[in-house]
């Protein structure tokens, strides 16, 4: 019986799945649920342990497989908004038993601050003020850093295409073999051309600078495990390093 990290045995064969999905109707009907969503902001309406956390639910549950199987040492996110996700990733390291999670942005508001530095998480939390793509920003992570850990790095910050780009090629370099870099709201470009958000980010979006990165790096790939729940906004966006 194949085991995991926690040597605990897979249940996934008692498990009953459904082995003929109409994947063109989950598509369709997902589609329109992120074009309603987005419509409607569906996504500011969640809270992680009291914070705004600004994630969709499939999303925060694909992310907690993610970090359960890599059991990374740390997180980087880039984009924190208010500071929810810090507090999501901080407490599934809680329950671990080990991990930091470094947050980037470029304006961290004095009330989010306030918030986050008074939570029981905060601990495990560490905040650096600056545009992500900056070079005193990289610097400010690397201090942070020592050799050979495990990183995760998530990229949610400005989502327009020339900028998740820039930090796609900055970031890989914390990333080691198996581990992964998650590109969120890669559902951005379509939400754009549905009409569901600003046209600006039309062709101009997250997948856009995904595709245009793995042309440059063949080192990292689309892990497609994380595109089953179908209504992802980041569809395509988990993306694993298969080599250093």
């Amino acid at each position: 019986m194949k085991m995991n990290k926690w040597n605990l045995p897979s249940l996934q064969k008692y498990v009953q799945r459904c082995t003929n999905k109409n994947e063109n109707e989950l598509k369709k009907y997902g589609i329109k649920w992120l074009q309603a969503s987005a419509k409607n902001k569906i996504d500011y309406e969640l809270e992680w342990f009291g914070v705004p956390v600004i994630q969709t639910a499939e999303d925060l549950l694909l992310m907690q497989e993610l970090i359960f199987n890599v059991k990374p040492d740390v997180i980087i996110e880039t984009g924190i908004a208010h500071g929810g996700s810090l507090i999501y990733y901080a407490s599934l390291f809680e329950l671990i038993g080990k991990g930091t999670v470094i947050g980037v942005d470029i304006d961290i508001r004095s009330h989010n601050r306030k918030v986050l530095e008074a939570h029981p998480f905060f601990k495990r939390i560490k905040l650096i003020e600056g545009n992500s793509i900056s070079n005193q920003v990289i610097n400010q992570i690397n201090t942070q850093l020592s050799k050979d850990l495990t990183i995760i790095v998530c990229l949610d910050s400005n989502h327009y295409k020339d900028h998740v780009l820039q930090e796609l090629l900055l970031y890989r370099q914390f990333v080691c073999k198996n581990s992964y870099m998650v590109v969120f709201d890669t559902a951005t470009s379509l939400m754009a051309e549905l009409g569901a958000i600003d046209e600006l980010y039309k062709n101009n979006g997250p997948i856009e600078a995904v595709n245009e990165f793995l042309k440059i790096d063949k080192n990292f790939v689309i892990d497609e495990t994380f595109n089953k729940l179908i209504i992802s906004t980041s569809t395509n966006g988990y993306l694993k390093r298969l080599s250093t």
